[in-house]
């Protein structure tokens, strides 16, 4: 893309939120968002590359799979990019633009965000609410200079509030419940009671309060002249943190929102159904901007869907689980392709993944039910198109050990290719894990 000054981008990111969003033709009323996808582009096969916290964080910023740059666990509990020269924010320093941090980050300790590289720090908190990140950025639009800036503005909201009822079932917000239960239905996988629709209600009421921050930006940006010269970006870390979401290979896991409006192709209305990565937006920027991508870059540019010279981008695109919460080695890896779904596990014994999912009043009618009993397998299969929410596994019928074995042939070889530690059978648990901070 060519132009006297750089575009702008501002890069905002909610946490534990899916594609749970009203675009996305869920009752979750985001209006903003809403308003950015009519006016951009909606891709509705989006992926993380893991469904967990600093993982997937790290490889969009990257544009690598987390365990090829180090990013095995969470940033808090003692696991760190092994360059944090060799990110997005470096890329857009070389490229003259102004980088700022706004809210949360979540791919290093809070203390040491300095070694992230933002020319400016605004973060004053490690877990700062939408309304904090978006003053720190609307302060940021109304009094930035004539450069061209990245605004990575990360918010908590969809993340469940541990400070209330410790131990407990968590709600959403600091003070409790803030939805309206009576009008709400929680996602498909989840049984529809009043206790789980009072949970769900909550879950829309962070997403309405991330929404309204994200439209205060944008009104920021208009008021300033600086709207049509922005490129949004607006996406999700991973799944909601419900069983069999957040911390799960499973499509409720892994599948995010991604809406990009701006100059330069990124407008229109457009719904791409194509399958695109994170991994996907450091080519896809380097290519819109005139840059070259790094050469360690795992994903492709997205500009050809955008203009229509290819139709789809990926024959498969994976996922991987090694480390989350307090000691929980829980290492999986995945390849999906539009049809199929395969799921290996490393890890010698059953550890539970129900040990990963964030507690809840979904967790808890889940293991008063016997979720924790359930036999654990060491490779699943799914047929997407014929079983999208992923509940019955193929893995061990004749009719698919075709299919099986040539998925299990091109996980290996995506392992061999990105140097996947789990390929070393004595790749240990970590001595890293610790039990204390924000999952």
């Amino acid at each position: 893309m060519s132009a006297a000054k750089p575009p702008n981008i501002v890069y905002f990111h909610t946490h534990d939120s899916g594609r749970f969003f009203q675009p996305y033709g869920y009752a979750v009323p985001t209006p903003w968002m809403q308003r950015i996808a009519e006016e951009g582009v909606l891709f509705r096969k989006a992926f993380c590359a893991s469904p967990t916290c600093s993982p997937s964080r790290a490889a969009l910023l990257t544009g690598q799979s987390p365990h090829s740059v180090g990013m095995l666990g969470l940033a808090h509990r003692g696991h760190n990019l092994e360059d944090y020269s060799q990110t997005l924010v470096h890329l857009l320093n070389q490229a003259g633009y102004e980088t700022a941090l706004c809210g949360i980050q979540h791919v290093i300790e809070h203390n040491r965000r300095g070694e992230l590289g933002y020319r400016r720090d605004l973060a004053t908190a490690n877990y700062s609410a939408a309304a904090q990140s978006a003053n720190q950025a609307c302060a940021f639009i109304e009094n930035h200079a004539d450069t061209p800036f990245f605004l990575d503005v990360g918010v908590s909201e969809t993340h469940r509030c541990r400070l209330h009822e410790p131990g407990g079932p968590a709600p959403y917000h600091e003070d409790g419940p803030l939805g309206d239960p009576r009008y709400v239905r929680p996602p498909e996988t989840i049984p529809d009671t009043p206790a789980n629709r009072r949970d769900w209600a909550d879950f829309c009421a962070a997403a309405q309060r991330a929404d309204h921050e994200l439209g205060r930006i944008y009104q920021a940006l208009e008021s300033h002249g600086e709207l049509e010269h922005t490129l949004f970006i607006i996406t999700t870390d991973h799944g909601p943190a419900l069983p069999r979401m957040k911390c799960c290979l499973s499509d409720a896991g892994l599948q995010v929102a991604l809406i990009l409006r701006g100059p330069g192709g990124f407008s229109g209305g457009q719904v791409i159904d194509a399958m695109v990565s994170h991994l996907d937006l450091i080519p896809t920027l380097c290519d819109w901007l005139g840059l070259a991508t790094p050469g360690v870059c795992q994903g492709h540019s997205m500009i050809p869907l955008l203009n229509g010279t290819e139709g789809e981008l990926h024959d498969e695109l994976f996922g991987e689980v090694t480390y989350h919460g307090p000691n929980i080695y829980n290492p999986q890896r995945s390849i999906r392709t539009p049809r199929y779904k395969l799921v290996r596990r490393y890890a010698e014994g059953t550890q539970r993944v129900v040990d990963t999912c964030d507690q809840s009043v979904p967790k808890m009618m889940f293991l008063e039910a016997g979720w924790e009993q359930l036999p654990l397998e060491p490779v699943e299969l799914y047929d997407l198109m014929l079983d999208p929410t992923e509940q019955r596994n193929l893995a061990s019928l004749p009719l698919y050990e075709g299919i099986r074995a040539g998925l299990e042939q091109r996980l290996e070889q995506w392992m061999q290719e990105t140097s996947d530690p789990l390929l070393d059978i004595s790749f240990p648990p970590s001595s890293l894990e610790q039990t204390t901070g924000h999952p």
